[in-house]
């Protein structure tokens, strides 16, 4: 993107934003339109709309004259409200400038007579910053709110000249399911490491097969930066990517709400101080975290008796420190606040916590992060967290049940984990479509197990690498393969359950285990 690799190195992010601000000047910037980033609203723009640095954007009058018919909306995704039960974001792109977007939504496809006006957020990335090359994406943004619990409703978005209710447009209406409001059984998936592939295409459609409530994206979603350094140095960094991706993914996120996470490659810093104000352009996701300015993708929602938390670890990681220290310690406060909230809650059974960078993992690529297991390992302990969802390192691979960074009890292919007791299961599900890493150790999977006493691996500490020899390394898997969890509720005192799958792009299974616990 710009700054010279031997001062990318030494640079946080802030600091390498403000380099290419610097760098592109206010000529550069005035000729492509510098403005704040908004949202454009029945055709006015409105400054301010999100809580972001001024982003250059191109102005929208160079394409109005384009025709509204002749533009198609893509690139839907959905994405819950704070409360899923009554607030669902839809979101989409157009590829130029349109005029007065809106969403429709009725009960039935001949019924979309409500019409609600919508929110266009509009990136410009100039030539030289990386790949791109002068630049326009305009990401379109619908909040509905007070919506019915356990409702299917369908939608259709457009614009001026582009209205889905008309006859030959039906085709393109779309469905969502609003979170139930009582407990029921439930299903939902999880990957990370996604990127645009035949691989990422095919594991979309396994998901789409699964019927799930929700997706779990557990960050590096799109690789619009290769590097994943937090480094402006990426001279293949191209935002287009992301347009490509959101029209890969559309199959399955217009149906399905897509719950993202950042990771190392979801920070760009030409856009933001903090590296996220691409996608908070991109994404609309619940705002009830603890930070919004510093971490958009913090945040927490409740499905069922399932709590979800996800966490931003480039915050705390010591291997790609460009964040490190963000929110200066907010973030881990307000995490132990959530699972304090949570576990008093009558109507909450399981905790779920998804997020990038792996507490325990084998790779030879990443492997584990201290500064996971410095901040929130010994909150996972303390709460009984039920599981644990991690990406980064490009594989599958599960442990035993862990407490005190030790093995409290070994996990075989088919077994139960009881985190009221005995400890907490981690997953890293990093094999969605990215190219693959390696393990040390011989993969040991369902049907082909391989059982080591002990795997060689490290842990990125704050002073460097650090090898260690870990016993709880329990299946590992090196191919194409996501997370399937079924949530069966159960009456108060008898045992509710998380019954975890590992499937592979082949849509074999390779890994299952269940987490019980009795229910409130």
């Amino acid at each position: 993107m710009g700054v010279p690799e031997q001062l990318a190195d030494r640079m946080s992010m802030a600091e390498q934003h403000e380099y290419l601000r610097a760098k592109f000047s206010r000529r550069t910037m005035i000729r492509g339109g510098a403005v704040t980033l908004g949202a454009v609203t029945g055709g006015a723009f409105v400054t301010g709309a999100t809580a972001q640095a001024a982003v250059p954007t191109q102005p929208l009058s160079h394409t109005e004259t384009v025709d509204g018919a002749l533009v198609a909306p893509f690139g839907r995704h959905l994405a819950y409200g704070t409360d899923p039960r009554t607030e669902m974001t839809v979101s989409w792109q157009v590829p130029v400038a349109v005029k007065k977007p809106f969403i429709r939504i009725g009960a039935h496809p001949w019924d979309l007579s409500r019409k609600i006006e919508a929110e266009v957020r509009t990136l410009y990335t100039p030539a030289g910053v990386g790949a791109s090359g002068d630049h326009t994406q305009y990401y379109v943004h619908a909040e509905l709110t007070c919506l019915k619990p356990g409702r299917t409703y369908y939608y259709g978005v457009g614009h001026a000249g582009f209205d889905p209710a008309a006859p030959h447009l039906l085709g393109t209406l779309g469905t969502f399911t609003t979170a139930p409001a009582h407990k029921a059984p439930f299903t939902f998936t999880a990957f990370g490491d996604q990127g645009v592939s035949y691989h990422a295409l095919a594991n979309d459609s396994l998901i789409l097969g699964q019927n799930p409530a929700f997706h779990l994206h557990a960050g590096d979603i799109a690789y619009g930066d290769p590097a994943g350094q937090g480094k402006t140095s990426d001279t293949v960094f191209d935002s287009r990517t992301w347009d490509q991706f959101l029209a890969q993914t559309e199959s399955v996120a217009k149906s399905v709400p897509w719950m993202v996470s950042y990771g190392n490659h979801d920070m760009e810093a030409w856009y933001s101080p903090n590296g996220y104000g691409g996608e908070e352009a991109r994404w609309n996701l619940p705002d009830n975290g603890p930070d919004k300015k510093n971490l958009p993708g913090v945040y927490s929602f409740v499905y069922g008796n399932t709590a979800v938390v996800s966490l931003d670890p480039n915050d705390v990681s010591f291997e790609i420190p460009a964040n490190l220290g963000i929110s200066g310690g907010t973030q881990t406060k307000w995490f132990e606040a959530q699972l304090k909230k949570f576990r008093a809650s009558k109507d909450i059974d399981f905790v779920v916590v998804f997020f990038h960078h792996c507490a325990y993992c084998t790779s030879t690529a990443h492997a584990s992060e201290g500064g996971v297991r410095q901040e929130w390992v010994p909150l996972f302990d303390k709460y009984q967290v039920d599981l644990v969802i991690n990406g980064h390192n490009h594989q599958y691979e599960r442990t035993d049940v862990i407490k005190g960074n030790t093995v409290t009890k070994k996990l075989p292919i088919g077994g139960t984990a009881y985190p009221e007791t005995e400890g907490v299961v981690y997953v890293t599900a990093g094999a969605a479509g990215r190219s693959l890493y390696a393990f040390t150790a011989p993969d040991s999977y369902e049907g082909h197990e391989h059982e080591v006493d002990s795997v060689a691996s490290f842990v990125n500490l704050k002073d460097g690498k650090q090898n260690e020899t870990v016993a709880w390394s329990r299946v590992r898997y090196l191919n194409y393969s996501f997370l399937r969890v079924d949530v069966t509720p159960a009456p108060k005192g008898h045992y509710t359950t998380l019954k975890v799958q590992g499937i592979a792009e082949t849509g074999d299974r390779i890994d299952h285990f269940t987490v019980a616990r009795k229910a409130k």
